[in-house]
């Protein structure tokens, strides 16, 4: 699927296009991530910035049939329904010896959707999925939070979507700078 991302985002200042142009779509092609361009995809998360260099950060993947349908127990309908057609499926955890373990994991999933975009992949992350289970399934210990899931892939075509996803599934737009950025004080 082509989209023109243009139609739908500008950026206001002069940046480089991977930022704009990076997007979470939801329809996946079922099509296999070969090992070394996955490999980079974590090897550019593996050069997040952490605070005192920690790297909290862990990822449990899923790529055979077998794990991914022990990673679909857990996600919810919602989001089950779009994502069981990505090849690739990535809890993202965070050792909790940190005080900042999940603001370094956020940048570690940062980086992770950057080179994956740049490899030509599209990544989507979820919130929707229930965490408790999978801590149970993943055999994950406590000391780890569990931050977030995220589905990479190469894009599908958005027709192969429910007409509800159908209408969801384009790029969005961001606030104006201004908006999120005060200076001195909360405004």
């Amino acid at each position: 699927m082509t989209t023109d991302i243009q139609q739908f985002r500008q950026a206001d200042h002069d940046i480089d296009s991977i930022y704009v142009k990076r997007w979470s779509p939801r329809s996946f092609l079922e099509k296999e991530v070969p090992e070394d361009v996955l490999l980079r995809v974590f090897e550019a998360a593996r050069w997040a910035p952490s605070a005192m260099n920690i790297q909290p950060w862990r990822f449990i993947i899923a790529r055979t049939q077998e794990d991914k349908e022990k990673f679909h127990s857990f996600i919810m309908d919602g989001n089950r329904k779009w994502c069981e057609k990505a090849p690739v499926l990535a809890l993202l955890i965070s050792d909790k010896q940190s005080n900042t373990h999940a603001f370094d994991t956020g940048a570690a999933w940062g980086y992770l959707s950057l080179q994956a975009a740049k490899e030509g992949l599209i990544t989507h992350g979820m919130g929707g999925f229930y965490k408790d289970k999978a801590r149970e399934l993943l055999n994950i210990p406590d000391e780890f939070d569990i931050q977030a899931l995220v589905a990479i892939g190469y894009q599908g075509e958005k027709e192969a979507l429910d007409e509800q996803l159908q209408a969801r599934e384009k790029p969005s737009d961001r606030r104006p700078v201004q908006e999120s950025v005060m200076e001195g004080t909360f405004v």
